[in-house]
């Protein structure tokens, strides 16, 4: 593992931080470096989901990370999945999105699947990428898609109480009807921490530490 180099690509400096304590605790002696761009998922917003302009900014990205000298590259936003996997065939170095380890553990976890986001534009990407690890992996799955309305309009608004209100609500209620449950934006993995243990019957999966997991896997194995 020493030796080798890991880019991160995000759409939110904020993420910077939680993958650079991530990669200090699981991937010693391993270089990063980080490439952010915060406005793909404004755009994405905007425009209703990733058009061609979009997904042309993000194969450049990985292109620049690849030439920068990564050995592999992680792309920590689930919003922009579908544009990363169309454009990983185009670099010589490992890709990953990173919510295909929480969906693959999600599939193995249980058939009853629950996909939680406060953004249409994740929430989508992120069952689909769901159903089609199912699929390669022979798995019957049921999915359940939960979007939590308003809040992350009260996050942007600087009601973080509200937001988080709100997300609990709606992982309380899912966990009566799923085995596990997968959340399609890291940011609100700070919410899972603050239910009781009766609240979390299930397990409740966040990205970020799975996604350094596998890598960790797989540069130890190289």
């Amino acid at each position: 593992m020493p030796g080798k180099t890991l880019a991160l690509i995000h759409t939110s400096a904020t993420l910077v931080p939680v993958f650079q304590q991530l990669c200090r605790d699981k991937l010693p002696g391993v270089d990063t470096f980080n490439i952010v761009d915060d406005s793909l998922v404004r755009q994405i917003g905007a425009q209703g989901g990733i058009t061609p302009a979009i997904a042309a900014r993000v194969a450049a990205y990985i292109g620049s990370a690849a030439s920068g000298g990564a050995d592999h590259i992680l792309v920590t936003c689930s919003s922009i999945g579908p544009a990363v996997e169309a454009a990983a065939p185009s670099v010589k170095v490992p890709v990953l999105r990173v919510d295909q380890p929480m969906a693959d553990l999600a599939v193995r976890t249980g058939k009853r699947i629950g996909v939680i986001a406060t953004l249409p534009t994740t929430l989508n990407p992120t069952a689909d990428l769901v159903r089609r690890r199912a699929a390669a992996a022979g798995q019957s799955i049921e999915l359940t898609m939960r979007l939590c309305e308003g809040a992350f309009e009260a996050l942007m608004a600087g009601n973080a109480a509200a937001h988080d209100t709100r997300v609990r609500a709606a992982l309380v209620e899912l966990s009566t009807q799923v085995d596990v449950i997968v959340l399609a934006q890291a940011s609100m993995a700070q919410v899972v921490a603050t239910l009781t243990p009766e609240q979390r019957r299930i397990p409740i999966l966040a990205s970020p530490p799975l996604a350094i997991d596998h890598l960790a896997t797989l540069l130890s194995a190289s």
